[in-house]
């Protein structure tokens, strides 16, 4: 099933997109799609006549993040050969991580933010797990179980700020509006495969980026066991599980996002994002 919300900031409207294409509103089953209620919320639908439910139209309406704010929002960074390739560096020998802060969540088509004090903005299409329960301490072959499903990110980020200001890459990562997400979470057994989804962004209708999930360096599975390992992850938590080559850090020359650049996006099976730098 695909879940996404749609309606204004704080106003949205848990929804579930039916067979047909049309979005239902499942909020008398389920209130919101929050780390409070996605434990639960499989369940509840599977049970449910989703055909029987009111429609929302999606035309002209604003689609909001497919779930509530995340308790954490969790990075893996270099985790396609390609990429580490392409920026010079050894593929990892275990997982990078790195968070964003929560505040950088945002609706799939909202606008990527753009402050005075920004030299380097760039963009990273990523292929996002959304954890369904609480896990703590999990093998590989358990991980699956305990992921509700996957979903479109922007990684944005600032490469000044991440990378000649010292301490953690979390300082180019954590802006307001950093990590557009959505528009819906596919749950595993409809994605089904998820090391074999092509991806795509494009700046101002030019291809940038082109790859394929399966040149990940740790799939889903082992990312979220690993993780397991050191944290206790929450249902909701997001977590971005790195980017194919092309971004802008990587072009010779480098190119960097300003004011009224169009970014678009997508990756197989998740949908697509666009979104439009603005300046504050």
């Amino acid at each position: 099933m695909k879940l996404l919300r749609i309606g204004n900031p704080g106003r949205e409207i848990p929804c579930i997109l039916g067979t047909d294409g049309r979005a239902r509103d499942v909020s008398s089953l389920v209130a919101d799609f929050s780390p409070e209620t996605i434990p639960g919320v499989v369940t509840a639908l599977d049970a449910a006549d989703i055909a029987s439910l009111p429609v929302v139209e999606t035309e002209g309406a604003r689609i909001g993040t497919p779930m509530s704010q995340p308790r954490n929002i969790l990075c893996i960074g270099l985790n396609y050969s390609d990429h580490a390739a392409e920026t010079g560096m050894e593929p990892p020998s275990e997982p990078i991580l790195f968070n964003k802060a929560a505040g950088s969540f945002s609706g799939p088509n909202d606008p990527i933010l753009y402050s005075p004090q920004m030299t380097k903005l760039d963009w990273e299409v990523e292929l996002g797990i959304v954890i369904a329960k609480p896990t703590l301490g999990i093998d590989r072959t358990q991980a699956p179980g305990h992921i509700l499903g996957y979903v479109l990110v922007n990684d944005v980020s600032e490469r000044a700020w991440q990378i000649e200001h010292g301490g953690q890459w979390a300082k180019g990562k954590s802006f307001p509006n950093f990590c557009p997400t959505g528009p819906w979470i596919v749950t595993g057994d409809e994605i089904g495969e998820t090391q074999a989804l092509d991806m795509w962004l494009d700046v101002n209708g030019t291809r940038m980026q082109s790859g394929n999930t399966e040149k990940m360096i740790f799939d889903p599975a082992t990312i979220v066991s690993y993780l397991s390992t050191f944290m206790r992850l929450e249902p909701g938590d997001l977590i971005c599980t790195g980017t194919p080559p092309g971004v802008g850090m990587g072009k010779k020359p480098p190119v960097w996002l300003k004011p009224g650049d169009r970014v678009g996006l997508g990756v197989e099976g998740l949908g697509e994002q666009a979104q439009t730098v603005v300046a504050l």
